[in-house]
């Protein structure tokens, strides 16, 4: 008897030393549907590992500011995080084609768009040691501001929210001021009058309480960008295969999950905005037309800057049509 409670013993010093924590940085606030993806992702890879890996999620830009939440992963400061994917732009158009205007404006269009994507993109961040998990879409974005916008001119001059480089050029384009602003800022740069209008979901919209600062939204539907969560591919190496499989089992989950409550998340947050007052105005066709000539402009200005592997992202997705 003693020599089995040895034994049994042994057996769980071992299997406590085999756990891990991982801590995971996310850039949005806990009531954000990504976030609670998220957490929903954590709880599965713990239960599917029997506490082997357990995920500790530190939200709404905790633990690393949102710019430094994909090189804290390559880093290995932290094995594993999520990052709007289009902040890559930069690094290579490949990361920013769901950012473009009215390239991809539904949610097929924006499947078939990660479709193309997503080959190039796994093999791009390998090239950094990361590989991505899953990638989920927000519901496409809309325009808020203070009266209607009834076309491009109206928005000349206005102080501008951007979260992107595309962003940052769309501003221009249209005669406003881009201002880099993160999701959880929103209210106090509204607030303080460091921005006047932006272009965002109504997920971040609802979420920051558009109706105490804006009181149009527009649902132009410009794009439908998506966030990714990668893996610190040394680290998920190290874990052991069946952790590996279940890891990748509950992405694959995530994924599934996440989009449809990203779905469910446009029809509910619009009319959220809504009963708390704000005004839902359809675009007119002067303004539609003016914000589609902005972005064939801009995806002509993009197809001079990219990479081959940007290009061929572009025309499998155009290909697909």
């Amino acid at each position: 008897m003693k020599h089995f409670t040895y034994a049994a013993a042994l057996g769980l010093i071992a299997g406590a030393a085999g756990a891990q924590t991982w801590d995971m940085p996310t850039p949005y606030g806990d009531s954000t549907f990504h976030t609670q993806n998220i957490m929903q992702f954590a709880n599965d890879v713990e239960a599917a590992t029997d506490g082997q890996l357990a995920i500790t999620v530190h939200s709404a830009g905790s633990l690393f500011p949102h710019p430094e939440i994909k090189n804290a992963v390559r880093s290995g400061q932290v094995p594993i995080g999520e990052f709007f994917l289009s902040t890559l732009e930069n690094e290579n158009g490949a990361f920013g084609l769901d950012s473009q205007p009215f390239l991809a404006t539904s949610y097929e269009e924006a499947q078939a768009l990660w479709d193309a994507q997503e080959p190039v993109v796994t093999e791009l961040l390998a090239e950094q040691g990361l590989m991505p998990l899953f990638s989920v879409a927000w519901p496409a974005q809309g325009l808020y501001t203070n009266g209607e916008i009834e076309t491009v001119e109206d928005l000349s001059g206005l102080r501008f929210r951007a979260y992107n480089a595309a962003l940052e050029e769309f501003a221009q384009l249209a005669g406003a001021a881009p201002v880099q602003v993160e999701a959880p800022d929103i209210p106090q740069a509204f607030t303080t009058g460091q921005i006047e209008a932006m272009i965002t979901s109504p997920s971040t919209g609802a979420n920051s309480k558009a109706w105490d600062f804006v009181s149009h939204y527009t649902p132009i539907n410009a794009w439908v960008p998506k966030n990714i969560v990668v893996v610190n591919e040394r680290a998920f190496r190290r874990l052991p295969q069946d952790v590996q499989d279940a890891v990748m089992q509950a992405a694959d989950e995530a994924e599934t999950r996440g989009w449809e409550m990203s779905r469910e998340e446009a029809q509910a947050k619009t009319q959220e905005m809504a009963d708390n007052g704000m005004t839902i105005v359809e675009p007119s066709d002067e303004l539609t037309t003016g914000l589609q000539e902005i972005g064939a402009q801009m995806l002509e200005s993009w197809r001079e800057g990219a990479s081959d592997a940007a290009l061929s992202v572009l025309e499998d997705y155009q290909g697909q049509g």
